[in-house]
């Protein structure tokens, strides 16, 4: 099973990616294929997705049973932590404060 997930990229490579899987929600690409045919659509994506962003994740026999890799204008990366894969967000890309709801209790000010 393999999985692919495709952001702001052009609608013919939504169409290419069609041939060969099924697309349940816009962007989003699910099925079973071979990993050279695997290999070869992360290559087109990779090639076509100008500013746009490409997520592959796809079933392995390894401790997560799956594996995942990103490219384009993503704002989070995969790193490798002893073998096992996680998502990371640079500090960059959480909002600054004040721009969302602050959700932390202050302690009571001395009158």
């Amino acid at each position: 099973m393999m999985m692919i997930v495709l952001q702001n990229v052009p609608k013919k490579l939504h169409g290419e990616l069609t041939r060969w899987m099924l697309e349940p929600s816009p962007g989003v690409f699910i099925g079973h294929v071979s990993a050279r045919v695997r290999d070869f659509l992360w290559e087109k994506c990779k090639a076509e997705c100008k500013n746009g962003s490409v997520v592959q994740a796809w079933n392995t026999n390894h401790e997560q049973h799956f594996t995942m890799r990103m490219d384009g204008n993503v704002k989070r990366s995969v790193v490798d932590m002893e073998g096992i894969q996680l998502v990371y967000i640079p500090n960059n890309t959480i909002p600054p404060p004040g721009a969302e709801v602050n959700n932390e209790i202050e302690a009571p000010k001395n009158p």
